[in-house]
């Protein structure tokens, strides 16, 4: 087991929710946290969720 220390960027966060990103070695992931839930998307799920949530406003 490795000790990684995962830089955390938070993007938004409200009393209920928060959006953070992170680099990983993978690339990029956005951590979106809902409650008890938490979505991981990579940085084209991202955009797309962005452009989903955006066009239902």
């Amino acid at each position: 087991m490795t000790d990684e220390i995962v830089e955390m960027d938070v993007l938004a966060e409200t009393d209920n929710f928060a959006i953070w990103r992170s680099k990983e070695e993978e690339g990029v992931l956005y951590h979106v946290e809902l409650g008890g839930v938490t979505l991981h998307l990579t940085s084209e799920e991202w955009e797309e969720l962005a452009v989903l949530v955006k066009s239902a406003d």
